[in-house]
């Protein structure tokens, strides 16, 4: 069978319905897993999908493909990512879920787990090598059997969090799958919990559920200015990433949610690795060296950041867009509701939880920001600008992902997504004057192998 490579992505497999991503490859996308799962000795695999409206077909496909080649299938029907990753950390060690995470709501995906670990980059593309072989062993058929993990979850959350206080706070799911479940878990740890846009459609009629788009948080923060709630919590479109808005309408970038994590995890794991992404801020280092633990600034990628954690035994780790890790007292796979938890686990031991969030560190930075592209096109533009990179000292290179440079005063950074065909850029200064001083300068290196680059979203 001939399928897109695109789709094959960095650390999951995503593409447009029904162009790049049919029943027909959801069903080879099974028989591949499950004939490398086989081979490991697995005997089951959990599957799970999110919102979206093309879900329901590419489910009864996938499992149509998994039982296929002999493998068992635990179906936890329409779940967040993250209660995948439980029900696969619990139950089988494997699973896919079906999601689209982020992407426009005609986009849809897998991200799997492979006998314990997240599976990325050689071991993706070997899927998609298999389903052009198509030889498969249809000589045992698989069964499918329905299991309702949610309730151990809440539960299993609910018996780990301990708020030192009761707290009301406001939960935007966007419509996307968090709403089924978040506002019940926070309400089993003790929150008073206000709901914006919690029915899950995959349509996503009011706003889209990524909460690393300021835009994205604009009626979060309405909301919270006509109530009592004490903070905001918004969760993307497949629940494993968090944004967090203070009472004033701050929005709590999540490099400053990790150090407010690090700081609380090393508390009871002193000299651990913290490990991070090239998009945060350069404030993070120092902050997580004065607390006690090891600063390790790494590749972007949910599926690349748990596998450094498992090498090094990590107990936190994050990323710029969202994806809180914990190890300590979790499972090491990202969980926006879990990370929300465990933030107001921290926060209702003081008064005020927006005083404690405004002063951790910060500086004046922009969000992720974007530069469309053509399919194919951001990896190729990355290495003619890391070519072409020439910056005088004190500035510092970095080329573990894409291209970031450090100076005294700030940083600049332009990536290509492993998600969608764009460059992602993100500025930091100490002061204005350096933010735009790192900026004119990177956008002046963009331009030179991108003239018509475009940033998709506004400075903030």
């Amino acid at each position: 069978m001939q399928v897109s490579p695109a789709i094959f992505k960095a650390y999951d497999i995503r593409g447009v319905v029904p162009t790049t991503l049919t029943a027909d490859v959801a069903r080879n996308i099974g028989r591949a897993f499950g004939t490398v799962a086989k081979a490991l000795g697995e005997r089951e695999v959990a599957v799970g999908r999110d919102g979206r409206l093309s879900g329901p077909e590419l489910q009864q496909a996938l499992m149509a493909g998994l039982t296929d080649v002999g493998l068992n299938v635990l179906d936890v029907g329409m779940v967040t990512t993250p209660i995948l990753y439980f029900a696969a950390a619990t139950h089988t060690q494997s699973g896919i879920q079906i999601t689209g995470s982020h992407n426009p709501k005609d986009y849809n995906g897998f991200k799997m787990v492979l006998a314990g670990k997240a599976i990325y980059g050689d071991d993706i593309q070997h899927l998609r090598q298999l389903i052009e072989v198509a030889q498969w062993d249809f000589a045992h058929k698989g069964s499918i059997r329905e299991h309702d993990v949610v309730p151990e979850y809440i539960a299993r959350i609910a018996s780990d969090i301990c708020l030192a206080r009761p707290i009301k706070i406001i939960v935007d799911a966007g419509n996307g799958i968090a709403g089924a479940t978040a506002p019940a878990v926070l309400r089993a740890i003790g929150c008073e919990v206000e709901e914006l846009f919690t029915e899950v459609d995959g349509s996503f009629p009011n706003h889209h559920p990524d909460p690393s788009k300021p835009e994205n948080l604009q009626d979060l923060i309405a909301a919270l200015k006509n109530s009592d709630a004490e903070l905001g919590l918004a969760f993307d479109g497949d629940g494993d990433r968090l944004g967090i808005v203070t009472k004033e309408g701050q929005n709590i970038f999540p490099d400053r949610q990790i150090m407010l994590f690090a700081q609380d995890v090393l508390s009871r794991v002193p000299g651990g690795e913290i490990i991070y992404d090239v998009k945060c801020s350069q404030q993070l280092a120092p902050f997580i060296r004065d607390a006690g633990g090891q600063p390790v600034m790494f590749k972007t990628g949910h599926s690349l950041i748990k596998a450094r954690m498992r090498e090094t035994d990590a107990p936190l780790g994050g990323e710029m867009s969202g994806h809180i890790f914990f190890k300590e007292r979790w499972y090491g796979f990202d969980d926006g509701t879990y990370a929300g938890c465990r933030l107001l686990e921290i926060l209702t031991k003081g008064v005020d939880p927006s005083a404690q969030l405004n002063a951790l560190p910060i500086s004046h930075s922009t969000p992720e920001m974007n530069i469309a592209c053509a399919e194919g096109e951001p990896h190729r533009l990355v290495a003619e600008l890391v070519a072409k990179a020439h910056f005088e000292a004190p500035a510092q290179l970095s080329t573990i992902d894409g291209l970031r440079v450090d100076w005294p005063d700030g940083f600049g950074l332009v990536r290509a997504s492993n998600t969608t065909p764009v460059l992602v850029l993100r500025f930091e200064g100490q002061t204005p004057q350096a933010l735009e001083r790192i900026r004119a300068a990177f956008m002046a290196l963009v331009h030179s192998v991108k003239p018509d680059a475009h940033i998709a979203a506004a400075a903030h």
